[in-house]
C-alpha cells in the first residue's frame, strides 16, 4: 500500500481528476519524516511523454537530494523564484512561465506522466525558466529550500476531499502553511485557488491564522491575470461552479 499522504492537482485539471490520496499525519513536520505529501499511483506514460523524459529530463529535472539548493546556480541567473506544488500535466505551468520569462519556476510533481508532459511543453516552447523536482513537496521544502528563498508559492486546485471525515487529508493545513511561510521572503505571495466553496472557506481560515501572512484583500481576490483560466475552469464557470483565489503576502519583520 502507498504511504499515507496528501496530494495536489493542477489548475488545468478538474477537481476530481487525480486519484484519491491519503493524508499526511497531523503531527508537526519534524516528527513525521517518513510521511509523504502524495500517493504514488502512476498512470500510463504516453510515447510523447516518455520521449520527453528520455531526452529532456537530464536538462530540466533536478534530482532530490538533501541539501539546500543554490537557486542562482540552478537557474544560471538571479531572478524572482516561484514554487508550484502539484502541477498535474503542466499546461498552466508552461503557460505561466512562457508569459513571465523574467521569473524562475520550481515545479514540484510526483506523477511521471505529468512530469513527462511538462518536459514536452518545455521543449516545444523552448522555455529556460522551469526546473522540475519529482519528489515529495514537504521534504523538498524542509531539505532543499532555504528560509526566505522564495518570492512566491502557487497551489492551484488541490484535491478538495469533500467528505467531512476526509477534511484532515487536505493539503492546506496549518503545519504546511507555516513551512511555506518560512521559505517565503518578506513580501512574497502565497497564491491558492480552488473551485470548492467549502474548501475555499477552510483555506481562508487557515491562511488567516498564520501570523506571518496577511491577506492582500478582504476575503477572496479576483483571478490575477498571471493565473490563466483553464478549459476546465471555464467549463465549471459555465456550470455555475465558482473559483476562488486567495492571495496572502508574507509580512515584513
Amino acid at each position: 500500500m502507498p504511504p499515507e499522504t496528501v496530494e495536489t492537482k493542477a489548475a488545468d485539471e478538474p477537481a476530481n481528476a487525480k486519484p484519491s490520496p491519503t493524508p499526511a499525519a497531523e503531527l508537526p513536520f519534524p516528527q513525521r519524516r517518513s510521511v509523504r505529501s502524495f500517493v504514488l499511483r502512476q498512470g500510463r506514460v504516453t510515447q510523447a511523454q516518455q520521449r520527453a523524459l528520455d531526452q529532456l529530463a537530464s536538462q530540466w529535472r533536478l534530482p532530490y537530494a538533501p541539501g539546500l539548493l543554490d537557486l542562482d546556480t540552478t537557474f544560471g541567473r538571479k531572478a524572482a523564484r516561484v514554487l508550484e506544488i502539484g502541477f498535474g500535466m503542466g499546461e498552466s505551468t508552461a503557460e505561466i512561465a512562457a508569459a513571465h520569462p523574467h521569473i524562475d519556476y520550481l515545479a514540484v510533481e510526483v506523477h511521471t506522466p505529468g512530469v513527462g508532459s511538462l518536459l514536452a511543453r518545455i521543449g516545444e516552447l523552448q522555455l529556460q525558466n522551469i526546473r522540475i523536482i519529482q519528489h515529495d513537496a514537504i521534504e523538498i521544502l524542509e531539505k532543499m529550500i532555504a528560509p526566505e528563498a522564495l518570492d512566491g508559492v502557487n497551489v492551484f486546485f488541490p484535491d478538495p476531499w469533500p467528505k467531512t471525515r476526509h477534511h484532515k487529508r487536505r493539503l492546506i493545513q496549518p503545519p504546511l502553511v507555516a513551512l511555506l511561510a518560512s521559505r517565503m521572503a518578506p513580501g512574497a505571495i502565497l497564491h491558492c485557488a480552488t473551485d470548492w466553496l467549502e474548501y475555499a472557506e477552510q483555506m481562508l481560515a487557515v491562511l488567516r491564522a498564520e501570523p506571518t501572512l496577511e491577506n492582500t484583500v478582504t476575503d477572496y481576490a479576483p483571478r490575477p491575470e498571471a493565473r490563466p483560466q483553464t478549459k476546465f475552469e471555464s467549463r465549471g464557470l459555465r456550470l455555475g461552479h465558482g473559483v476562488r483565489d486567495l492571495l496572502f503576502r508574507k509580512r515584513s519583520g
